[in-house]
């Protein structure tokens, strides 16, 4: 099994199949636009526009599961990135990364790479790291600054 197994819904709520990022080094973040860590967006698109042309991508799930810190529509939330941080990677649907209702694709990431909480995840902008062949490589915590990535992100591609 891989990531590329799974489907989920853009900002839009069209069906995208990761199955089409086959081949590339992926970024998988569950975010908030009104969270401390919120700031990390700046870096992540750093991060993005540095290597995306080496096949690298950052894939954006937005999740109102921790403090309401994300709230608003997929859309709204798609939108204030845009404006506040000029965002130009993939965005998806709000999703739950924890409970009966967690996105399949998170069940999948804390299956693969278990972290301090064991299946759950902790708060938001908990990051996977994704090979060129689906498999996760390395789990980081919130508090892991995007910029200290660099390097594990460099190996992959």
């Amino acid at each position: 099994m891989s990531v590329y197994d799974f489907t989920v819904r853009d900002v839009f709520g069209k069906e995208v199949a990761l199955s089409d990022y086959r081949g590339r080094v992926l970024l998988i973040v569950n975010t908030a636009t009104h969270c401390g860590f919120t700031p990390q967006y700046t870096a992540l698109q750093e991060l993005y526009e540095r290597h995306k042309d080496r096949g690298f991508v950052v894939l954006d799930f937005p999740c109102d599961q921790f403090g309401k810190q994300a709230p608003g529509s997929s859309q709204e939330i798609h939108q204030f990135c845009i404006a506040r941080f000029a965002l130009t990677f993939p965005q998806f649907e709000k999703v739950d990364v924890n409970g009966e209702n967690a996105s399949p694709l998170f069940s999948y990431l804390k299956e693969a790479l278990p972290g301090f909480m064991g299946d759950a995840i902790k708060w938001n902008f908990t990051k996977f790291l994704v090979g060129k062949d689906g498999v996760p490589v390395k789990r980081y915590a919130p508090q892991t600054t995007p910029e200290s990535l660099e390097e594990d992100i460099l190996e992959l591609l």
